[in-house]
């Protein structure tokens, strides 16, 4: 079971060969050399990498903004994950602060290499980086991916005080009064 590595800072392991993290953790060769990483997928708009020859990178670039289209990506970057873990690689996911657009992503290629439920995928990304939140918009194309990889759905948007979320934050927000 892969451990907790840096799961409130810079990145967690995921899986044997996923990890997840921030921008500057992806720039940081030391931290590439030492987890044996083979790909970077870089999820932002304007953060470059410090590029290293050994390493294979692939960019997404989408807005942080629950409009973006990152559903179009959950494919590509499934499969891409899934072929460097067939290959023995590691891979490092990550966005700005590695919370909505990489956590969007390893929730699409959790739901369909590894086969969980989008409840199951977030509870289990959630317990290594607690941090992950993605945004609306992100949830609702992630909800439209399970029931397409699934046929059903094991979350739904609901009204809160905060506006429409998953109903996974429901308790969290139970007591808040809007601004």
């Amino acid at each position: 079971m892969p451990g907790r590595a840096g799961g409130l800072g810079g990145f967690a392991q995921i899986t044997e060969c996923l990890y997840i993290g921030n921008s500057r953790t992806a720039s940081d060769s030391s931290v590439i050399h030492s987890l044996n990483i083979t790909c970077v997928i870089n999820t932002t708009l304007d953060v470059s990498n410090t590029k290293i020859p050994t390493v294979d990178y692939m960019h997404v670039p989408v807005a942080d903004d629950p409009l973006s289209r990152l559903c179009d990506y959950f494919d590509s970057v499934a499969d891409k994950i899934q072929h460097v873990s067939d290959e023995d690689g590691r891979v490092l996911l990550h966005c700005n602060a590695g919370v909505s657009r990489s956590a969007t992503l390893c929730l699409a290629y959790l739901m369909k290499h590894r086969h969980l439920t989008l409840a199951e995928a977030h509870a289990l990304l959630k317990s290594l980086r607690p941090i992950v939140r993605p945004n609306s918009g992100f949830w609702r194309q992630l909800i439209e991916y399970e029931h397409k990889l699934h046929g059903k759905n094991t979350v739904s948007m609901i009204n809160s005080p905060l506006g429409h979320i998953p109903d996974l934050y429901e308790r969290e927000t139970i007591g808040l009064i809007p601004l």
